[in-house]
């Protein structure tokens, strides 16, 4: 390894990859050598050593830094040697800032953190180590996958596992309050619970009655929902995971609900600090029939959750809104007001100019894609995240009459550049059974429809990263008919395996996720089976480019055939899945920079990334794959369109049981109406959810550096 003078300043060799050099080329080398610096003179000198592997584990469980549960499952003789392999890859970080998010946010460090206790191989085996759970195969290959890049586990995974001092393994949570005042204490205490333990959580509040509805048959008694926001505003920012992570939320409404244009003013720039809601998500569940009534210049009805809960005799989230919107209407019965559609979809433009919020979920859509029995009410601080609850049912001392069904999210993601070169199928197996480790060693006690739901369910999240960066390597431009291609052959070939691997669990564990035999898997072959859309031969399986043909026969991966299908799916009728869900392609954020990746599945947002991290200041990252050979394939999100985002998330869209975190990207000069066009244009290619509106910022004028990359590109 070379060695670097002490002294040398690796954020200036870092903020050289935002110049020129004399030849107008971008300066990668420079952001290496930051990281040969950066490693050599703050992480190297602040290192503990030891002698052994047998030492350095004896002193990190003796000091109650590793958790002994977990090292106890194997034989020393094995932890020298899987220790051994993993400081034999002699991994080293690609960019600068993946080392820099690496040893500060997932490192163990000393208490006193003045000490590295791991480095990024040591992380990743006592997260291997974890999730095998003594099974030393299954450690080996879970080590592999990690040290390769081909999978990474979500950052609460990957921070968490193998750590005595640690919260939950699980990224997020999503929790259902019903109308009345137990469960929304319970929503509260759920909030404060599952921050501590590190996840974020999102709410359901579509079911509250609306300012002003009866309380105990007494008129205009309700406060509605805001002020149960400020509540969970409140205790989100109490409570974080040992200040590794702050909490965070979300909370979901319903278009159709009476509260819903003040719901959507709490996120104004300008509103009233009594209501103002800073930190937390908003999102918005919207049916066909409000996109049907925007189209007619018509008034659209909100419905008093409390009335048709009466009527109804379910939680207002649970019926149908298109289905039933014109005898909601003209039911008497029911309480409702009127606004303007569109000035309806006008307001959420206009918020998401402001703030980025609110998130949409697509309902109509989500719930005909959704094979499990059961509707889908809502999405997670993502929007990623779309499974069927159950409510729970509370006695007055906030005991449980009934436990229902809540959500956690089970997250990782594969770098699709590497699963490719791996050859993809074994990566895809690998994942899901880690994946199905974390949902099986998870038991949320603090929250039991949580507990429940996991336990009955395995329900899991394999995710994507790095796409932009596998097609530009590729030289295939983000968007273009062969990009659309790939998109389609890769997502429907990881489903392939993802089902395999959850079939095999079936088959090993003896039985399937509680309720399968009434999902769409379980259904007869040509009458609704989730899978007929493979086998009924409505498309093609083959790719549609004869580049995407060469591609996949390039990289040795083969594209699941109708045959294989149907073998798949009659083993799956004989025997089950295990896991009640199996993909959500979430954002990918931090652990997209330690891997190397773009994140998910959308464009880059700029050539050269500039970061600002806390009071270190300015950090530059470039887009994995980049050369100056091949700049012209790095449009950026802006450049690239709206458009062509959403037509590629659709085309992963048909392979993914859960939803895909969608950013969709504006220049400045966009409109609210461009918005609504976005958004009209989404809905209709059948995408699920979108999750934030980015505007581009344009630099103020004369602020512009000569030669600086991320301005001039």
């Amino acid at each position: 390894m070379t060695t670097y003078d002490p002294s040398t300043d690796y954020h200036a060799l870092n903020a050289m990859l935002n110049l020129y050099d004399e030849h107008h080329r971008i300066q990668f080398d420079k952001d290496k050598e930051a990281e040969r610096a950066y490693v050599a003179s703050e992480i190297e000198p602040n290192t503990k050593h030891f002698d052994s592997t047998a030492e350095r584990l004896a002193y990190l469980i003796d000091n109650q830094y590793y958790e002994k549960r977990v090292f106890d499952q194997y034989t020393p003789e094995f932890l020298d040697v899987f220790y051994a392999r993993a400081a034999a890859s002699g991994y080293e970080f690609e960019t600068f800032l993946g080392a820099f998010k690496f040893f500060r946010s997932y490192a163990l460090k000393s208490f006193d953190g003045k000490q590295y206790l791991e480095d990024f191989p040591q992380r990743c085996a006592a997260v291997a180590l974890d999730l095998a759970a003594g099974d030393e195969r299954a450690a080996n290959a879970y080590l592999d996958e990690m040290i390769a890049g081909r999978f990474q586990p979500a950052t609460p995974t990957f921070l968490n596992l193998g750590k005595a001092q640690r919260g939950e393994p699980v990224s997020c949570f999503l929790v259902r309050i019903e109308d009345n005042m137990e469960s929304i204490s319970r929503g509260i205490n759920a909030a404060l619970q599952l921050s501590k333990r590190g996840g974020g959580v999102a709410l359901l509040l579509s079911n509250l009655r609306e300012l002003g509805a009866p309380i105990k048959h007494i008129e205009n008694q309700s406060s509605g929902v805001v002020p149960v926001m400020k509540l969970l505003e409140d205790s989100f920012s109490y409570a974080n995971q040992l200040g590794a992570r702050q909490g965070a939320g979300a909370v979901y409404l319903s278009a159709h609900h009476p509260d819903i244009m003040r719901f959507l003013d709490t996120k104004r720039e300008n509103a009233d600090e009594k209501i103002r809601i800073k930190s937390l998500a908003l999102g918005v569940v919207v049916p066909d029939i409000t996109f049907e009534l925007a189209k007619q210049k018509a008034q659209m009805a909100l419905f008093s959750p409390y009335d048709v809960e009466r009527v109804y005799g379910k939680p207002f989230a649970d019926v149908p809104i298109s289905e039933n919107y014109e005898k909601m209407v003209a039911d008497d019965r029911i309480k409702k007001t009127y606004i303007d559609a569109r000035k309806f979809f006008t307001t959420l433009a206009e918020l998401q100019f402001e703030s980025g919020y609110p998130y949409i979920v697509f309902e109509d859509t989500v719930n005909r894609a959704n094979p499990i029995d059961g509707r889908v009410t809502m999405s997670n601080l993502c929007s990623e995240i779309l499974q069927v609850q159950e409510p729970s049912a509370y006695n007055e001392d906030l005991s449980y009459a009934h436990v229902g069904r809540d959500i956690s999210c089970n997250l990782g993601s594969l770098n699709i550049a590497k699963a490719m070169d791996g050859g993809l199928g074994g990566t895809v197996e690998t994942a899901i059974r880690a994946l199905t480790s974390v949902a099986e060693q998870t038991s949320i006690a603090a929250v039991p429809s949580i507990r429940r739901a996991n336990e009955e369910g395995h329900a899991i999240g394999l995710g994507q990263m790095n796409l932009h960066g596998f097609l530009a390597r590729e030289g295939i431009q983000y968007g273009s008919d062969e990009a659309l291609d790939f998109t389609d052959m890769y997502f429907m070939t990881v489903a392939y395996h993802a089902y395999r691997a959850s079939h095999d669990l079936a088959v090993e564990r003896g039985r399937a996720f509680v309720g399968f035999e009434r999902s769409a898997y379980a259904k007869p072959a040509g009458q609704g089976n989730y899978f007929d859309k493979y086998t009924d031969g409505r498309r093609s399986l083959e790719p549609r480019t004869s580049r995407v043909r060469e591609l996949f026969a390039q990289y040795g991966v083969a594209i699941p055939t109708v045959a294989d299908w149907e073998a798949l799916r009659d083993a799956i009728l004989a025997d089950g899945i295990y896991n009640q869900n199996l993909q959500a392609v979430p954002p990918t954020g931090s652990i997209s920079y330690i891997n190397h990746s773009t994140s998910s599945i959308h464009p880059i947002a700029s050539k050269i990334e500039i970061r600002k991290e806390g009071k270190i200041g300015r950090m530059y990252y470039p887009a994995p794959y980049m050369t100056n050979e091949n700049l012209e394939y790095f449009k950026d999100a802006y450049e690239i369109g709206w458009k062509a985002i959403v037509d590629t998330y659709a085309e992963a869209t048909q392979h993914v049981d859960q939803g895909l975190s969608l950013t969709l990207f504006f220049p400045d000069t966009a409109t609210t109406r461009d918005v609504n066009k976005a958004q009209i244009y989404a809905w209709r290619k059948g995408i699920k959810t979108l999750y934030y509106i980015r505007i581009r910022q344009q630099a103020l004028e004369g602020t512009e550096v000569q030669g600086c990359v991320s301005c001039m590109l």
